[in-house]
């Protein structure tokens, strides 16, 4: 059986998924040294300091870790190197709740990568829940341009009063804006930051056809260049301490807050080459689009009523791989996916 490893020197961290015999999810992990070339430094895109792990996480459970305080909105960033190989149902989830504290009403913000074949693109997907409203799922899935389990790639999200932005590396993949019809849908309540990564075979790579293999095992996951930036809270707190709006408000006007129109045509260029799936173009499962959608009508003919895109994937790797990149019901986790 694996076992939990601490060492003195900062990050990054390795989160390893190795055969042990607990219960249904056959996962330990450790914790290692960092990378011999890796120099710590802010990601370029937003000249925010690092923060060590020993300073702002903890481990958790067998095989993640989590921040040692809640947040009243922020900045949560890493670099992220992910597994290699056979990682068929291997889920690596990079992502904000506050699901411990508010068991029926949580908040959750989600980069989720949904394990891979050799030969194919990876995947992953974002999401969203306010208030408890996971039937109200606002998943949208993509493709990645590269292949994240050869070198690091930083992830972002940014959650302010007004809105949330996934980044990668310096290109803003999705924004969602605040409006009034969303309620508390948006997610309002202080939450952590998380890494975890677990045996999700029933649903992650093409809807479950193809499965985790422990014949590949370890499934190694390397974190390092963690930002927490934003207002440490108690969650229980009803009323936001002045110290805490004050921040919320610098946060909102930082740069990277808003999207420059350089970065609106990187985003609708990434939207448009590797997105295969949004919520919003989804009618079966949403008839009448959600208040945050904005329906681009040249766009919506790309897509089937499923919501996916009408080009397949095979059209798709092969445009990949000519540019010679290495491809290692309505609940839409049980779709099924070519």
């Amino acid at each position: 059986m694996g076992k939990l490893q601490f060492h003195s020197l900062p990050p990054p961290i390795m989160i390893i998924m190795i055969i042990t015999f607990l219960l249904l999810l056959h996962v330990s992990s450790s914790f290692a040294a960092p990378h011999p070339h890796h120099r710590p430094q802010a990601p370029s895109a937003f000249n925010i300091s690092t923060i060590p792990f020993t300073t702002g996480f903890t481990p958790l459970f067998g095989s993640g870790f989590k921040s040692s305080d809640l947040y009243n909105h922020g900045l949560f960033s890493a670099k992220i190197k992910l597994p290699s190989d056979y990682t068929a149902g291997i889920v690596v989830a990079f992502y904000t709740t506050n699901g411990d504290v508010f068991r029926k009403t949580h908040d959750e913000l989600d980069f989720e990568f949904l394990g891979n074949i050799r030969g194919k693109a990876w995947r992953f997907q974002t999401n969203m829940y306010g208030n408890g409203s996971t039937n109200r799922g606002r998943e949208e899935r993509y493709y990645l341009w590269f292949d994240p389990s050869k070198e690091f790639h930083t992830y972002s999200i940014l959650w302010t009063t007004k809105n949330i932005i996934f980044y990668i590396d310096d290109v803003p993949i999705r924004e969602i804006v605040r409006n009034d019809a969303m309620g508390a849908d948006f997610p309002s309540k202080p939450m952590g930051l998380y890494a975890t990564i677990w045996d999700a075979s029933d649903w992650a790579t093409s809807g479950g056809k193809y499965r985790a293999n422990y014949k590949y095992a370890p499934f190694v996951a390397e974190f390092t260049d963690l930002i927490l930036h934003g207002c440490p809270m108690d969650p229980l707190e009803e009323v936001v301490a002045d110290v805490c709006a004050e921040r919320d408000n610098q946060l909102a006007s930082a740069n990277f807050a808003s999207i420059t129109p350089k970065q609106k045509l990187a985003m609708k260029k990434f939207r448009s080459k590797y997105m295969y799936y949004s919520y919003c173009y989804d009618t079966l499962r949403y008839p009448i689009p959600l208040s945050e959608c904005d329906i681009d009508p040249v766009e919506r003919q790309l897509f089937k009523d499923t919501g996916r895109l009408k080009f397949d994937e095979k059209h798709r790797r092969r445009r990949v791989k000519k540019r010679g990149q290495v491809m290692g019901a309505r609940d839409y986790r049980n779709q099924e996916e070519e």
